[in-house]
């Protein structure tokens, strides 16, 4: 990664400049240096609720032209619960996060069921780098980032470039071309693609990288991804992204079974009309629910997943199902497959979903259909070799 000897700036956030005409970024590079403090951590707040047109100021979500008090769209007992509630969180995690681990481990149960209920929108990032493993991995990688940003040359850049208006096109931090929003977003996802050659760039990864940085900088934003994909709390997801996608073969498999368990009628239909689960939950598992569900629902599940794992993607793709279930169960192919890709609004609402994803039981389960997954895969692979072997032979 370049030699001992390279400048130590220590960025927060590291940018590009980009050749407007042709869309590639040249070899100059620019720093650009932000105050990492409680400010920029609420800066990125505002950018993930600029959509509806507030933003987290103190005290949860406010209208910005209320800064002093609760909103006139809240009353004064939701303000003050919101403040309780504020509060308690701050407890929780300490100055910078000091309190965090210790409280973990005294009251976990508490821990889970508040990220259960959600995260206070200015603290999320906090949060987020704390229960992913992430704010570790930072700690014991001063100016690693920087290095992979600036010194290091990717075989992805130009695969980058290409998808990065097609992340999150609607969303207002990364409309502008080249704008600082695309240029964060390509910083981080280049860096990634040095930092573990083998799996590289994948579009997916976008999304993920994508709804970070809305609340982190840069260099927080590409160790979480780190923390992610090679398994720093929970088991890796890297292989989402390798060749072939194995870890997406895995989960579709044992998605299908569970749907099948579950509700034995929709996975009777679905043989039927020759539905399988990669027609409609790969982008679940690519992008835990980021590519195209309502943004304040995948946040909630975002929460949820950083602490418990992956079986939360699978405990909601399995209530969305059983919601609409009576419906699903009478459309023809053509249907079913849109109705799959575009749930109902009221489906989509995380008060009412999440809690019906709760109270799927999986986790045994899952390892159970793990086991034998592995079993049938490695049969398959088994017999492939032979076959080989016999060929060449």
């Amino acid at each position: 990664m370049g030699d001992g000897n390279t400048m130590k700036t220590n960025p927060t956030t590291i940018g590009y400049h980009w050749n407007e005409v042709s869309g590639y970024h040249s070899s100059e590079v620019t720093l650009i240096f932000i105050e990492s403090s409680i400010g920029e951590q609420l800066r990125r707040s505002r950018r993930a609720s600029s959509a509806s047109g507030k933003c987290c100021c103190g005290g949860g979500l406010r209208e910005h032209n209320s800064p002093d008090g609760p909103s006139r769209n809240k009353s004064a007992l939701e303000y003050q619960r919101e403040q309780k509630r504020l509060k308690k969180w701050r407890k929780m995690i300490g100055v910078g996060g000091s309190d965090w681990k210790h409280y973990v481990r005294r009251k976990g149960h508490v821990v889970k069921r508040r990220i259960r209920k959600g995260i206070p929108d200015c603290l999320r990032g906090l949060v987020w780098q704390l229960i992913s493993g992430s704010r570790d991995l930072l700690l014991m990688n001063p100016g690693v980032y920087e290095q992979l940003v600036i010194y290091e040359t990717s075989a992805s850049e130009l695969d980058i470039i290409r998808d990065i208006s097609r992340t999150f096109p609607s969303h207002v931090f990364y409309q502008q071309r080249h704008g600082p929003g695309q240029r964060s977003l390509y910083n981080v996802l280049k860096a990634y693609s040095v930092y573990d050659r083998e799996v590289g760039y994948v579009q997916g990864m976008g999304y993920l990288a994508g709804l970070l940085l809305l609340y982190m900088s840069e260099e927080d934003a590409f160790w979480l991804v780190v923390a992610l994909l090679k398994g720093a709390v929970h088991a890796p997801m890297e292989g989402l992204y390798l060749e072939g996608l194995p870890l997406v073969q895995q989960y579709l498999f044992q998605f299908d079974r569970l749907m099948r368990e579950y509700m034995p009628k929709l996975g009777e239909h679905f043989t039927e009309e020759m539905i399988n689960p990669s027609m409609y939950g790969s982008q679940w598992f690519i992008t835990v629910f980021s590519y195209s569900f309502p943004f304040h629902l995948a946040l909630r599940i975002w929460d949820v997943f950083l602490y418990e794992g992956v079986k939360i993607v699978f405990k909601v793709g399995l209530a969305l199902l059983k919601y609409c279930h009576d419906d699903l169960v009478k459309l023809p192919f053509e249907k079913l497959i849109h109705a799959l890709r575009n749930f109902p609004e009221d489906a989509m609402n995380p008060d009412t979903l999440l809690p019906m994803a709760y109270s799927f039981k999986v986790s045994k389960r899952l390892e159970e259909l793990k086991q034998e997954y592995e079993k049938i895969h490695g049969k398959v692979a088994e017999s492939k070799s032979k076959q080989k072997q016999l060929q060449l032979a």
